[in-house]
């Protein structure tokens, strides 16, 4: 017998009516994208799992508040950016900023090694603006469009497509100059 995959509307009405598996599916299908919002935000692995944690557990005692007006990844997407936050004001976490000057270069002994090339993407990211970072995980990571995004960002769509754009340029370059600085075409900055 096959089963078909529950949607997320399906999901999160069983889990409101109290049903732990349809939760815990919940948990499944998105708790990369919460873990790496909370990572890229924190730049800890440790602080990313607790507040992806923090953020399961605030989405269980609150799921039966979600009313279905935008799309449930969308307001994740909001209940971890608040978790981050709150983290970040309460003292119990503080991003980790990363200076572009100091990331080592890529490793370029062997081209297939992965973790290699995810620990470069990973700080780089952490370079990117807190705001351009934002932007770039609500699209990338939890699949929201540009107008999703900009509500839920409180900015208009015009600078959430900006930060996308601004983000993607930044970590282009920064992985570029990372691989050893090839020529972009660009004019070099003084």
């Amino acid at each position: 017998m096959v089963t078909r995959a529950m949607s997320d509307p399906e999901l999160v009405a069983q889990a409101a009516a109290g049903d732990e598996q349809a939760f815990a599916s919940l948990v499944r299908v998105h708790a990369d994208a919460v873990y790496g919002h909370a990572f890229r935000f924190f730049g800890d692995r440790q602080t990313a799992e607790d507040a992806t944690q923090e953020v399961f557990a605030k989405v269980f005692r609150t799921i039966t508040t979600f009313d279905g007006r935008a799309k449930f990844s969308t307001w994740l997407y909001r209940v971890t950016r608040n978790v981050c936050l709150d983290m970040a004001r309460a003292g119990r976490r503080v991003p980790q900023p990363v200076d572009p000057v100091t990331l080592e270069p890529l490793s370029t002994a062997d081209f297939a090694d992965d973790v290699v090339l995810a620990d470069a993407l990973e700080r780089a990211m952490r370079v990117l603006a807190p705001e351009d970072r934002d932007a770039l995980g609500a699209v990338t990571l939890f699949g929201l469009s540009y107008a999703d995004a900009a509500e839920t960002l409180g900015v208009p769509v015009g600078t959430v497509k900006s930060r996308v754009f601004r983000a993607r340029r930044t970590l282009w370059l920064t992985l570029r100059g990372a691989e050893g600085g090839v020529d972009d075409g660009l004019p070099a900055r003084g």
